[in-house]
């Protein structure tokens, strides 16, 4: 049978739709507290504007280019692109339903939002002041005469369209929303139990002819681009962090992709703009409501609604490190694990925080792809190196819309003296590995942390992600090996205990996989857990369903894409895919293999896709003690076990919710428990 034909294989930009749809269900769902579901709503609009900027963008230009060629799943690009623009059509319309509805709700708790008209005679000299005082200095309107004469208009950014007529001559205008003030603007009301509040800008249209006085104002309405984002890097430029800074300056002036307008906009304007910016009727979205609902993240954090959101979350302390003071000793001792958001990042940051002080420590590595903006572990890296300690810091410029963040990072770790690697050839660095060397007995020890996620303090309250500590030997050696790989000598390596992608990771995935369907023929349970983000390999995709025709019971925990169908007679029937879209982001790559009862369980920073097994340095690496299998087994036992947050893949790729009469379990909420978390330990 050949698994490569388009039929077993499931579009994953359309995948992708479904994932957000699902994200969008969050939204909608009446059993989440108000502003989450405002908060789920304005990540469905955050995801689908970096899908456009990439995907969309990346498939618009294989059909300008002419490409027919077809694509794993059966598509020319031109189908793929009609047929995924109809979808996002679908999930726009769906986002502004549910917005409708929100606002009505919000009404209800005394949160809403008024217009112009309906504003009191105090509301009035409110704004009238406000206007005057913080935005009038900062709107600089632009006329255009005609198309060819449009200016280079900032991605993601809200404009007013203006249309004037003087003289019996028609012109147009634009005026930049400032995006330095806030885009609510909160009204003052006579009723302390109500707030009330007004978009920025309906309140400069309110006030529009002061910069028109000379002109008949015809039609104002908003409008938005969306532009490409999916820039060529030079790889083998001399100096790839000129490159890269370069490279954000080219993605600023990358081609229109999408236009969003209000519903009932102008049709002269909305001609103009469609023109001016050479997209077509399919590439504009006329919307009933705001454009760019991500300002819902702002109502979703608003001060005094605690009852509207989910109940803070305290993370338990990390229960393999009770007891010490000294966190070398309590890796010394054996193997630990931190499984966040469950349990507190706090290990981590105290791993490098005690590292930097310790007058035993000589050396620091680590990797970074994205940290937050006030980062505790950039601070000790820093301090590491202020004490004299020689740190070695691998960043990745590359990592998509962090590259600014990054370059600064960089620039700010070299003026303190730590040795920074970066810009490696045809390769991104995603590999979560940090390691300490310190002098014991006259000897280097080395003391590891190796991650499913970023070393990101602030995305570890939000993200599901597991991290292991270990000061065993052999993967001292490995993690030395992969640091010195990083600085530039990209050849196969003899690893003890870990894969590392694009060298052997694949190899070992098919080996694991191809051990299951061996147990089976001798006799014994063959049976895969794996969880990740996002299962789009063709490679992969194939030795499943060769596992799964073999008699492999598999079960994939899938958040994102998946562009394997599940459930099929004589195919895939032995294969059952779930996604979990909750209160966290389901993120933590995890592999076990059942292996005849000796269990091998895997944690990684790699997802099951071509880019993480042929493109970047990913990790994958064991979780040997037995304790710690057993309660990450038991974690995925109860995700898999998940009736309320859980949808279930169909044999036609679409998915539907897990549902049970017998009992109600949500995951997430049971792992938040401290007593099931003890019960793991």
């Amino acid at each position: 049978m050949n698994y490569k034909e388009s039929k077993y294989y499931n579009s994953k930009q359309l995948s992708w739709i479904k994932f957000n749809g699902r994200v969008l269900e969050e939204a909608q769902d009446e059993s989440n507290p108000l502003l989450e579901r405002a908060k789920f709503l304005a990540i469905t609009a955050s995801n689908l504007d970096e899908f456009v900027m990439v995907r969309v963008a990346r498939l618009k230009k294989k059909v300008n280019l002419g490409v027919t060629k077809q694509d794993k799943a059966g598509y020319k690009p031109q189908q793929l692109l009609a047929e995924l623009l109809a979808r996002i059509h679908e999930l726009v319309a769906e986002q502004y339903s549910c917005f409708a509805d929100l606002l009505t709700s919000l009404e209800r708790e005394g949160i809403s939002f008024t217009r112009i008209e309906d504003l009191t005679e105090k509301q009035r000299l409110f704004l009238e002041q406000y206007f005057t005082e913080s935005i009038y200095p900062l709107l600089t309107p632009l006329t255009i005469t005609q198309v060819d004469s449009f200016p280079l208009l900032s991605n993601k950014k809200l404009y007013l369209a203006v249309r004037l007529t003087k003289d019996q001559e028609e012109l147009f205008s634009v005026i930049k929303i400032p995006d330095a003030l806030s885009r609510i603007v909160e009204l003052p009301t006579v009723d302390d139990e109500k707030r009330e509040f007004i978009l920025i800008e309906e309140v400069i249209k309110e006030y529009l002819e002061i910069f028109y006085s000379d002109y008949q104002i015809e039609a104002v309405d908003i409008f938005r681009i969306t532009r490409n984002a999916d820039i060529e890097i030079d790889e083998e430029a001399e100096d790839i962090l000129l490159e890269m800074e370069d490279y954000l300056k080219r993605r600023k002036r990358g081609f229109p992709v999408r236009l969003e307008v209000e519903e009932k906009m102008d049709d002269q304007l909305k001609q103009f703009l469609l023109a001016a910016l050479e997209l077509d009727q399919a590439d504009r979205y006329e919307v009933a409501g705001p454009v760019d609902l991500t300002f819902l993240l702002e109502i979703s954090q608003l001060e005094g609604y605690e009852q509207l959101r989910f109940e803070p979350l305290v993370p338990q302390p990390a229960q393999d490190f009770n007891g010490y003071d000294d966190i070398f000793a309590q890796i010394k001792e054996r193997d630990r694990l931190a499984n966040h958001p469950y349990e507190s990042f706090e290990p981590v940051i105290e791993l490098v925080q005690q590292a930097a002080v310790d007058p035993k420590v000589v050396a620091i590595k680590q990797t970074i792809y994205r940290v937050s903006e006030d980062s505790p572990i950039i601070e000790a890296l820093i301090k590491a190196a202020e004490n004299g300690k020689q740190v070695t810091v691998f960043v990745e410029l590359k990592a998509r819309f962090d590259e600014e963040n990054n370059i600064a990072l960089v620039k700010r770790l070299k003026k303190v003296g730590c040795q920074v690697l970066y810009g490696l050839v045809d390769v991104k660095v995603h590999a979560k590995a940090l390691m300490v060397s310190r002098v014991e007995n006259d000897r280097i020890k080395r003391y590891i942390h190796l991650s499913t996620g970023n070393y990101n303090d602030q995305t570890a309250k939000v993200y599901t992600d597991i991290g292991m500590f270990t000061a065993k030997d052999d993967f001292g050696v490995d993690i030395s090996k992969l640091f010195n790989l990083l600085r530039g000598s990209l050849t196969a390596i003899d690893w003890e205990k870990i894969a590392v992608a694009p060298f052997n990771l694949r190899e070992n995935f098919i080996k694991l996989i191809r051990n299951e369907i061996k147990q089976v023929k001798l006799g014994k349970e063959g049976r895969i857990i794996a969880k990740m983000n996002a299962l789009v390999d063709q490679g992969i995709i194939t030795e499943l369903y060769r596992a799964s025709k073999a008699g492999v019971k598999i079960d994939l925990i899938v958040r994102g894409m998946c562009c394997l169908y599940s459930g099929r007679n004589k195919l895939s029937e032995n294969i059952r895919v779930i996604s979990i879209v909750g209160r966290f982001l389901e993120h933590s790559r995890v592999f076990y293999f059942h292996n005849g009862g000796a269990t091998k369980l895997f944690l990684a920073s790699a997802d099951w896709r071509p880019r993480n097994l042929n493109r970047r340095i990913e990790v994958l690496f064991p979780v040997e003690e037995e304790d710690l299998k057993e309660r990450i087994i038991n974690t995925l036992e109860i995700i898999l076990s998940d009736t309320v947050k859980a949808r279930k893949q169909q044999p036609d790729g679409t998915y539907q919710r897990v549902e049970s009469e017998e009992r109600q379990l949500e995951a997430q909420q049971i792992l938040l428990l401290p007593e099931i978390t003890s019960f793991f330990y």
